[in-house]
């Protein structure tokens, strides 16, 4: 009788990887990314309309081919031209019906630059615009601001108002010069336009410059370098824009905040 060979059966026990293979990282990392934007979705809710457009551009632009400087609006810059080549066209409209067009002509000139409108209203020999020595307006200088102001007073653009100089000095005692009347005219002008519409708040700056910006260098004595100036600026949403550096050092200011309270969910880990 021969003798019987046992049988082996071999058991192959397969396990689990470990709480199901990598499964877990997947679904982690799913809510730690619904975290975050809903993270970002909270702090543009508590943004400004400038910052959530400036935020929407730049996911609209993120490589930002068409900016001029920080991530701009797609078209933002093209329509902030026309506005004012626009305002330009009717300015000049406007000015061309005054009665008393002929006479000032030549001393008004508007011109596209690359902070945006220049109004220049120049001084001539027989004095124009601002009474000779002083900073009150003539007849012409109160019909043109008063004008300037009304047409202004339409828009949202920061205003710069200048007071110039020719080269000439002041002929006083000493204690009010070129740069007293420059400054006082800007504010003449300042104040007058204030006065027919244009809001406080629009006036950025009110600069007097003497004679350090001639209107006709070659000829510094040139009574048209006696002027006011008017710039009605871009309103440059571009430079208050949120960058993207700016919203990684707000990200990294939530994560600071919530490590040093322990009690608040943790913070998004970067991908």
């Amino acid at each position: 009788m021969s003798e019987q060979v046992p049988i082996i059966v071999k058991k192959k026990v397969t396990g689990h990887g470990g709480h199901h293979g990598g499964a877990w990282k997947v679904a982690y990392a799913d809510f730690v990314t619904a975290m975050m934007s809903l993270f970002m979705v909270l702090w543009l809710m508590n943004t400004s309309k400038k910052v959530q457009e400036s935020v929407g551009g730049y996911f609209r632009d993120p490589s930002g081919v068409g900016k001029l400087s920080g991530n701009r609006i797609p078209g933002y810059a093209k329509s902030e031209k026309d506005n004012l080549e626009e305002l330009k066209a009717k300015l000049e409209q406007a000015i061309r019906q005054m009665p008393g067009f002929k006479d000032i002509k030549e001393q008004v000139k508007l011109t596209m630059t690359s902070e945006g409108l220049r109004i220049e209203l120049l001084e001539s020999a027989k004095g124009t615009f601002f009474e000779s020595g002083n900073s009150k307006p003539t007849a012409h200088g109160n019909e043109m601001l008063v004008l300037l102001a009304r047409e202004l007073s339409k828009t949202s653009n920061p205003l710069l108002i200048e007071g110039h100089t020719d080269a000439k000095p002041y002929a006083s005692d000493g204690t009010y010069s070129n740069w007293e009347l420059s400054t006082d005219r800007a504010n003449s002008a300042r104040r007058l336009m204030q006065a027919n519409g244009v809001a406080a708040t629009r006036v950025a700056q009110v600069r007097g410059y003497a004679d350090q910006k001639l209107f006709k260098a070659d000829d510094p004595l040139d009574p048209s370098n006696r002027r006011v100036s008017v710039l009605v600026e871009y309103e440059k949403p571009l430079e208050q824009e949120v960058k993207p550096e700016e919203i990684l050092k707000a990200r990294q200011a939530a994560e600071a905040d919530r490590s040093a309270n322990p009690e608040q969910p943790a913070p998004s880990p970067s991908h």
